[in-house]
């Protein structure tokens, strides 16, 4: 065991004194602690690998728990295109669809046990999330700090009357703190996100001690990824923005030493919906923080480029991706149960691009959320809206072919992209918005929340000309073929090549450079004449089109991309 490493980052975060009468604990921790290893997945990361992102009732069936329906949906239908299954919570909850756990150590009985999660977890790898910013106001914990309980007594944060809380940074437009009436009178507690969510304090070894045996525990249960949720605010200090801190990556540091010790396969994921710069601070050094981050900029990026018919800031953006080396690598997705982030664009677009886009989707039938800045100003945080309406204006009556066309050349963009695919479960079948859902619950995000009933799913997906069917075969045949080619592992390389403004194009490049694949994707609605052989560098090599087989290159070189043609080339 790396006991001095622990106790530098012990040390570093609690001092000496908090950090000597603590610090036993966390090695007795480790000491007691036997994980079960896993024999499937010890070879990392390569190209096979694609994360469906789901809740853990997305199917449902009348008198069967939601688990097991989703893993009888998921055998049929993804086993040859996916490798994990990123369930989204499926703790006991209270507000927030799942992100406001009541307990970390318990599967919701609504969803089913943990049985039916380690049965999930038969077929593919398995993501869970660590909800671990904050914790439901229902919770034993909080409960027993209402209560005055001395173990639970400092578990969360009541900041001093005095403190300066004026540079907090807000990701939601709600107050910062919220009044809870204690044993010893009312208190305000810190709600960073919602007054059902409130916020642990970790400046409580206590509190970091639970929970680095909370993330044991998800190990011994089959998680093979950990997703750490709003990771970015972890750690409160007064006077200070409360984002990003040094303390909250001493944290993260932890985490990471700690599962190098019990659970070396098991990776890190940081979700911070933040600016581009500050979302891959979270590799830290490249081998002592997370193993992938989100790829926030890449959502609104690629819908920019549908909205415009122009790749070039997306390429611009994607060409200057560099990652401090081969043992990280990026999260790439789409869509997901939040909205298509908007502060990952700030420094890469201007505000008014940013405000077209709010626009474009507003009239696509989408919902703003917004934000409150440090300033009290509002301005739009994050796109409510299916990314399949986001791209097709569903006022249009345009034919279906069309719509799934631009669908799937989005999500080949996704797919040709450096790092692990992550594809929301309605993404696999075209869902589009449901605002009565949003009517229902008050809330913009269940816009791309809709929960699904097994019949009606399996019929539509039964019928080849409805969009569900069209969408899923055509997605399935995309990552069956990245399946198969090196080119595409998660470490392998990437070079951008500009060949027009309506063409987004990647050579892609095995680790071993054995294997080559040039992407080239028109985001445009007209056709595009693109010159292999005047690229540079001359690709004039690259003729065979893994999507069908052809040879769509001419001997001059030339090649003909129609309206949102996806080509994959081979040499």
């Amino acid at each position: 065991m790396n006991s001095a490493k622990l106790r530098q980052l012990w040390f570093e975060l609690y001092g000496n004194d908090a950090g000597a009468s603590t610090f036993e604990r966390l090695l007795q921790l480790l000491d007691n602690y036997n994980v079960r290893n896993s024999t499937r997945h010890v070879g990392g990361l390569n190209q096979r690998d694609t994360i469906l992102i789901t809740y853990p009732d997305q199917v449902q069936e009348a008198g069967r728990h939601p688990l097991t329906v989703l893993a009888e949906f998921g055998t049929r239908r993804f086993m040859d295109i996916v490798t994990g299954v990123h369930i989204l919570p499926f703790y006991p909850w209270t507000s927030d669809d799942g992100f406001s756990v009541v307990d970390y150590r318990a599967v919701d009985p609504r969803y089913g046990d943990w049985d039916d999660v380690r049965k999930l977890g038969v077929h593919f790898r398995l993501m869970f999330d660590a909800v671990v910013n904050h914790m439901s106001a229902s919770s034993a914990w909080f409960q027993s700090m209402l209560a005055d309980d001395p173990r639970y007594r400092d578990y969360f944060i009541v900041p001093d009357a005095d403190d300066d809380l004026t540079r907090v940074v807000r990701p939601r437009a709600l107050p910062l703190l919220t009044p809870y009436r204690t044993a010893s009178g009312e208190k305000m507690f810190w709600t960073t996100f919602s007054a059902d969510q409130v916020d642990l304090n970790y400046a409580n070894p206590s509190v970091l001690l639970e929970i680095l045996d909370v993330l044991r525990f998800y190990v011994s249960q089959g998680a093979e990824f950990i997703r750490l949720d709003a990771i970015a605010y972890l750690w409160k200090e007064a006077g200070t923005s409360c984002i990003h801190l040094p303390q909250t990556h001493r944290i993260i540091q932890l985490f990471r030493a700690v599962l190098d010790e019990i659970a070396p396969y098991v990776m890190l994921i940081t979700e911070t919906n933040v600016p581009h710069m500050d979302n891959i601070s979270y590799f830290g050094d490249s081998a002592n923080e997370a193993q992938m981050v989100y790829n926030f900029s890449l959502p609104p990026l690629v819908l920019h480029a549908f909205h415009t018919g122009s790749a070039e800031v997306l390429s611009h953006w994607a060409g200057s991706l560099g990652l401090p080396s081969n043992k990280v690598t990026f999260f790439n997705f789409l869509a997901s149960h939040d909205g298509i982030g908007l502060n990952p664009l700030r420094g890469i677009l201007p505000e008014t691009e940013i405000e077209i886009l709010v626009r474009r989707a507003q009239s696509h039938g989408g919902l703003v959320s917004y934000k409150t800045d440090v300033d009290g100003s509002q301005r739009p945080y994050e796109l409510n809206i299916s990314y399949f309406d986001a791209l097709n204006d569903p006022n249009i009556d345009e034919p279906l072919d069309l719509q799934v066309d631009r669908f799937l050349a989005a999500h080949a963009i996704l797919l040709t992209m450096r790092g692990v695919p992550g594809i929301y479960f309605h993404s696999f079948v075209g869902t589009r918005n449901w605002l009565d859902g949003v009517h229902q619950s008050g809330h913009n995000r269940t816009i791309n929340r809709r929960k699904l009933g097994m019949g009606d799913l399996t019929a539509a997906l039964a019928d080849p000309n409805t969009r569900q069917a069209r969408v899923l075969f055509r997605l399935g045949h995309l990552l069956k073929i990245r399946r198969r080619h090196a080119a595409f592992h998660p470490h392998g390389s990437q070079h951008v090549i500009f060949l027009a403004s309506t063409v987004f194009a990647v050579l892609r490049v095995s680790p071993d450079g054995l294997d080559k694949v040039l992407c080239l994707q028109n985001v445009s609605d007209h056709d595009e004449v693109v010159n292999l052989l005047h690229s540079l560098p001359p690709l004039g090599s690259f003729s065979r089109n893994l999507i069908n087989g052809q040879d769509p290159v001419s001997k001059s070189g030339e090649l003909i991309l129609h309206p949102y043609q996806t080509v994959w080339l081979a040499e």
